[in-house]
C-alpha cells in the first residue's frame, strides 16, 4: 500500500489501474471514487511516466564520452602486472555547464558498467 502513498513511487513501479483502485479502497476511499481515480490514472500514467523520465534524464545529461584501454606493464604487486583497465572521460551537462568526470575501471567493472548501460538503454526505449 505504500506504493500508492506517493505518486512518484507508483510511477516508478508502473502501477496498474486495477492495483491502484484496490489499494485506494483498502486505504478507505469509497469504490466509486477509487474507480474514477483509477480510470484517470490509466489514461494519464503514460504521459506522467514520459514526463518523469524526461526530468530525470535532464538533470545529468551525458554529452560526450572518451575511453582508453590499457595494460599494467609493471607494478610493485606481482598479480597486478598484465591486468587490463579502462579509463573513461565522460562530459556531463549540469544545468548550463559541462563537467568532465574521470573514471578508471578494471575489465570486470567495465563489463558490469556496459551491462547496466545496455539495461538503461532498453528501459528508455520502452518509453519512446
Amino acid at each position: 500500500m505504500k506504493r500508492v502513498l506517493t505518486f512518484p513511487g507508483a510511477l516508478r513501479r508502473s502501477l496498474k489501474s486495477e492495483d491502484l483502485q484496490s489499494d485506494l479502497i483498502v486505504l478507505g476511499l469509497d469504490e466509486e471514487k477509487a474507480r474514477i481515480f483509477a480510470k484517470e490514472w490509466s489514461s494519464d500514467a503514460p504521459a506522467l511516466m514520459r514526463l518523469a523520465v524526461g526530468r530525470t534524464l535532464g538533470i545529468n545529461q551525458l554529452v560526450d564520452m572518451e575511453w582508453k584501454f590499457g595494460v599494467t606493464a609493471a607494478s610493485s604487486e606481482l598479480e597486478k602486472a598484465g591486468t587490463i583497465f579502462l579509463q573513461l572521460k565522460m562530459i556531463i551537462k549540469k544545468g548550463n555547464q559541462l563537467e568532465p568526470v574521470y573514471v578508471e575501471l578494471t575489465l570486470p567493472q567495465f563489463y558490469s558498467f556496459l551491462h547496466e548501460m545496455e539495461r538503461a538503454k532498453s528501459s528508455l526505449e520502452c518509453f519512446t
